[in-house]
């Protein structure tokens, strides 16, 4: 009798932890289907030195599974191109690329990306401990990153969404600094 008893509260423990993995699942589902497209951005860079966050605009290009392209228009111009393995960072004249592989935590941050897009569970995973909240219409997902060297830097990502649609993306910096993505939905091709 008292095994039954505390199977049947383990089970029941059990059971909103189970939920929040299938919603997991069919939420990464969903998102696998993105055909890519164009979205429209406002970001907000909340810095503790000024007073007010610094507000670039500009658009996000996502060509699935491996194109990744965030070009700012405002204040000043700027690309940042993340192909494969590569990103590419254009200022001006000037041009840099890096291999991701080659900094473990610009390889998490850049899944924190390209795997939310990709509907890859465990890409993410891989980097992130991860909490989802909310219905497939309208979900949280938050991403506590594993590995120290990205702690160091970005101590939680939280994303946002409707379905397929990321809305919004939040960084909680290291340094108490912070930065916010307002993103438009993706207007495919």
């Amino acid at each position: 009798m008292r095994f039954r008893l505390l199977l049947s509260l383990v089970l029941l423990l059990m059971a909103p932890l189970a939920q929040a993995q299938d919603l997991l699942d069919q939420l990464m589902a969903r998102l696998a289907t993105n055909a890519g497209g164009t979205v429209r951005f406002v970001e907000l860079r909340h810095l503790a030195m000024l007073d007010a966050p610094l507000r670039s605009t500009g658009e996000m290009i996502y060509n699935p599974p491996d194109w990744l392209e965030r070009r700012t228009l405002r204040p000043r111009a700027e690309r940042v191109l993340l192909y494969k393995d590569t990103i590419t960072i254009e200022r001006e004249r000037t041009r840099m690329s890096v291999q991701i592989a080659q900094r473990p935590e610009v390889q998490a941050f850049v899944a924190s990306i390209r795997s939310t897009l990709r509907g890859d569970r465990a890409g993410l995973e891989r980097h992130y401990k991860l909490q989802l909240q909310g219905s497939l219409r309208r979900w949280t997902l938050v991403l506590e990153p594993i590995e120290p060297a990205m702690r160091a830097i970005v101590t939680r990502i939280t994303l946002n969404g409707d379905d397929i649609n990321v809305r919004h993306i939040e960084y909680a910096q290291a340094d108490g600094d912070r930065t916010e993505l307002q993103l438009e939905p993706m207007v495919t091709r």
